[in-house]
């Protein structure tokens, strides 16, 4: 048996994918032992999980669009994490011992502290943001994530620089996606696309499962915990939209308490947190940001959405959302009350959506989930501890081609 050291940022979206791999080792008998925020994690994971507590300092918001996102996610949050992070995370090194670490693709200090201690390490796909690597078709941009990338290596005290991209492990890529869904994209050859890994999570006990009326329709419309500074106009325009169909549908709303106005109560509930994974086999349709943790489990219990993607990865998820049949496409900024009823009611009304979400919720099935991902990762247990990574091939498009 073997002994794994999780590495993820504190992000629901992140942690949930890879707790689900967590525990798939855990009940093949491995010892696992996450690196992270104890008043973070606890909830996610529950109080059984075991938790090398590392503190965290406050980074700034990540409220930007378009290519100002990228700046404000690696400078304002994915660099300031490594830096904060890594000497607690090589505490748990030291400590654990782990055999082997499993390092969201944005945790590069993971990466970082998996080379210093000549450890084998999967990198976990958890967006498709860095899974696509959308930039690479304008090379500035991507010559300066890569920068960003080496100055982290270097805090670090590093000889030279990075051997390859922190983003992408030598040893193993686990994507929480599948090619039904994102197309035969130039993958790594390392790479394993697992499909969404799902597990039972700490339950909701507060949830009102009275206020579900079971002879109407239902919709679940949430925009992620890192776009709530952005969403209460949207929220507005969704409630606006839904408000001449409660006769027929119900909506369960993801929103801080007070920031939608004058819901109609019997019609829409507005909660801070959701049971998602004991709603989703409920729901007739979602209305998503696009993250591809929503996307991908909405369709793993074949409901199609409608996806107003905001920024990061989301216009990839959502295009390829689109492009499958399996939901339809809005704008946020934009789209108003009187569209978004329509596109909604198309995805309700037209069995075609769900048929398509279907054809991609039995592909995820035989991808195999968390099992699949643990699998893989048990056989990084064979590989030398004392294993050097060299650098991986450039896998950059040889004909311009956007990667989603």
């Amino acid at each position: 048996m073997g002994r794994y050291l999780f590495v993820s940022l504190p992000l629901t979206g992140h942690v949930n994918p890879m707790a689900a791999v967590s525990a798939a080792l855990a009940e093949r008998g491995h010892e696992v032992l996450w690196a992270g925020s104890e008043s973070f994690l606890r909830p996610v994971l529950g109080p059984d999980a075991a938790i090398a507590p590392i503190p965290l300092r406050a980074h700034r918001g990540q409220a930007d669009r378009g290519m100002a996102a990228a700046r404000s996610r690696w400078e304002g949050y994915v660099v300031p994490h490594a830096k904060v992070t890594l000497p607690g995370i090589e505490r748990a090194v030291a400590d654990f011992r782990p055999d082997v670490l499993a390092v969201d693709q944005h945790a590069v200090a993971g990466a970082i502290a998996a080379h210093r201690a000549g450890l084998p390490w999967a990198s976990l796909a958890p967006t498709t943001m860095e899974l696509t690597r959308p930039y690479r078709v304008l090379p500035k941009v991507e010559a300066w994530i890569q920068g960003r990338m080496a100055a982290a290596w270097t805090a670090a005290g590093m000889p030279g620089g990075p051997p390859h991209d922190l983003r992408f492990s030598p040893h193993l890529l686990v994507a929480f996606t599948g090619s039904a869904l994102n197309g035969p994209l130039d993958w790594p050859d390392n790479a394993v696309l697992v499909g969404p890994a799902l597990a039972r999570r700490p339950p909701d006990t507060d949830f009102p499962w009275d206020w579900w009326d079971p002879a109407r329709r239902h919709v679940l419309v949430t925009v992620g915990t890192l776009s709530m500074d952005l969403a209460q106009d949207f929220h507005a325009r969704v409630v606006e939209a839904l408000r001449p169909l409660g006769r027929e549908v119900q909506a369960v709303v993801v929103a801080p308490d007070g920031t939608v106005q004058d819901p109609p109560r019997d019609d829409v509930l507005v909660r801070s947190r959701v049971p998602v994974l004991d709603l989703m086999p409920r729901l007739d349709a979602v209305v998503s940001h696009g993250g591809l943790n929503t996307v991908c489990e909405a369709l793993a219990h074949g409901v199609p959405l409608v996806v107003a993607p905001i920024k990061g990865d989301q216009p990839i998820n959502a295009a390829r959302v689109a492009a499958v049949g399996a939901g339809r496409r809005v704008r946020f900024a934009s789209v108003r009350p009187e569209q978004l009823r329509a596109d909604l009611l198309a995805v309700l009304n037209d069995p075609a959506y769900r048929a398509a979400a279907h054809r991609v919720r039995d592909s995820f099935a035989a991808a195999g989930g968390a099992a699949a991902a643990a699998r893989h990762l048990e056989k990084l247990l064979d590989q030398s501890t004392d294993h050097v990574p060299g650098p991986l091939p450039d896998r950059r498009p040889t004909d311009g081609a956007h990667p989603a």
